[in-house]
This record gives C-alpha cells, sequence and structure tokens, in this order.
C-alpha cells in the first residue's frame, strides 16, 4: 500500500468554525466544510476554544491545543470523520 504525498495547493491557508461546521480553506482555492458532529472534541469544546487553533505539519494539519485536536487536509478531502472512540468526561 502506498501514501499519496500531499499536494503544495492542499495547504491549509484558513479554518473557520461555527456551531455547525468547520470549513478549511485551501491554498488552491478548495473550502472543504465538514459537519462539527463528525469531531466530538470541537463539537463540545466552547467557542474560545473552537477558535484557538493553529496550522501546523508543514501547513497541512490543524491542531486544537485546548482539547487536543489535529485535523489533516488529506483526512478532510477524504471525508474521514473522527474514528469512534469513547468520548471524554466532559
Amino acid at each position: 500500500m502506498t501514501t499519496l504525498e500531499p499536494k503544495a495547493g492542499e495547504r491549509v491557508m484558513d479554518v473557520r468554525v461555527t456551531d455547525d461546521a468547520i470549513s478549511v480553506y485551501l491554498y488552491d482555492g478548495r473550502t472543504i466544510t465538514v459537519p462539527l458532529a463528525w469531531y466530538p472534541r470541537l463539537l463540545h469544546a466552547t467557542p474560545a476554544q473552537r477558535s484557538n487553533w493553529r496550522i501546523t505539519g508543514a501547513g497541512y494539519r490543524i491542531h486544537w491545543p485546548d482539547v487536543d485536536e489535529d485535523l489533516s487536509a488529506q483526512g478532510l478531502l477524504r471525508g474521514a470523520p473522527a474514528p469512534h472512540t469513547a468520548a471524554k468526561a466532559a
């Protein structure tokens, strides 16, 4: 099995999180919008925690330090929700 390398245009430019969705803006002009419900840590985070994100992984990943959540542009492009695991106590 081979792993596809991310393309330069798939780098994250900006992120917006609402009460319902996460929108990730890529340098190639695409916008990926997915339901916030796919990522329980972000769903249950406060608006301040959701707005505290940074781009990591050479521009291909997003990290929310307050809730220890990481998303990749490749995963979002594949439509991959968070794995089903036992939710942490709030």
